[in-house]
């Protein structure tokens, strides 16, 4: 009925070697805020897919202080179309957000993945207890939910996201934190 469905790995906890594994195995972005935020870490890393046809989601998590106090997080997904890793972060249902999002509205955020400017449309039908924006960036769909819901205005400072499959050497400088229960429970 729904069509493929790629099986989500094991969560892997934040480490370098885990993003390493990651992104040697993926057939999509993986994105991180880069530089992240002012105290955020990463806190870990999942994907959907298989080892012979490869990643076809990511979620990269990363934790910090919240834009109105208290602690934020904050889940980047990227994936094709039809996979559901994201709206499954996003608590709705369905595979895609496309009737979940006004485009016919301007974007409520914006931000700039691999160097490109992307807009980002509010997500309706979320739980109250987060903020969920979708757009596309480089062919596919790219998701930020954030936790709680009012570090939602994270998303409207200009997040700068790098693909870290791209990224080089620089990935051996990101700031591990503890694994991010939300990975494994959304």
């Amino acid at each position: 009925m729904h069509g493929t469905v790629h099986p989500v790995q094991p969560v892997i906890p934040p480490s370098v070697e885990a993003l390493g594994v990651v992104v040697h195995r993926t057939q999509v972005p993986v994105w991180m805020p880069w530089p992240l935020p002012v105290g955020w870490l990463f806190t870990g890393v999942a994907c959907a897919g298989d080892d012979r046809s490869g990643g076809r989601a990511t979620a990269v998590a990363c934790t910090g202080p919240g834009p109105l106090g208290g602690m934020g997080e904050l889940i980047l997904v990227a994936e094709e179309l039809g996979v559901g890793l994201g709206a499954r972060y996003a608590g709705i249902d369905g595979p895609d957000p496309g009737p979940y999002m006004s485009v016919e509205k301007p974007p409520q955020a914006k931000v700039l993945a691999a160097g490109r400017p992307t807009p980002l449309w509010h997500v309706s039908g979320a739980p109250d207890d987060r903020a969920v924006f979708a757009g596309e960036a480089l062919g596919l769909w790219l998701w930020a939910v954030v936790w709680p819901e009012q570090s939602g205005l994270l998303m409207y400072d200009e997040l700068v996201l790098t693909d870290l499959r791209d990224a080089g050497a620089e990935v051996e400088l990101v700031p591990c934190g503890a694994l991010s229960p939300r990975l494994l429970k959304p």
